[in-house]
């Protein structure tokens, strides 16, 4: 499934994305407001997508990767993760790489998770973890989700 919004196209997100996330996922600015540390290389996101597999498989993960293009490197990374179902829950998280913060990709990419998750996946609950970041609690707000 490809996610079109305004300016962004959201893939599902492949192993072979660690490369061009590097710039986000290695850099501990933009790690501090995840629940992750800074990777230290490539190998290391790799490792992480890896590990992920089995939750993209079962559908309890929606995991893309957001970039300017269809085929373009990716900037950032989005998901609806811990999905269930049966209560119709799960979490939204994103991050960018800081090339591209301040140009309303957050809000593109909430509005379209939220659209997503309430009308596609027909879940009645989405959370985030803000960790500090002020500004996932604003762009969450003008996404539509009430903290």
């Amino acid at each position: 499934m490809v996610i079109r919004t305004r300016s962004l196209f959201l893939r599902p997100l492949l192993v072979a994305d660690a490369p061009a996330l590097f710039a986000a996922r290695g850099d501990p600015e933009v790690m501090r407001y995840w629940d992750w540390p800074a990777q230290a290389s490539i190998g290391e996101i790799e490792q992480i997508f890896e590990a992920h597999l089995p939750e993209l498989g079962d559908g309890s993960t929606l995991w893309f990767a957001v970039a300017l293009s269809p085929e373009g490197p990716a900037i950032g990374e989005c998901d609806l993760s811990e999905i269930d179902r049966q209560h119709g829950r799960a979490e939204l998280g994103f991050l960018f790489a800081r090339a591209h913060w301040g140009k309303g990709y957050g809000l593109e990419v909430g509005q379209a998770l939220i659209a997503l998750a309430f009308g596609g996946l027909g879940l009645a609950r989405l959370w985030a973890r803000a960790c500090g970041q002020r500004g996932l609690a604003a762009i969450a707000g003008e996404a539509g989700l009430h903290l």
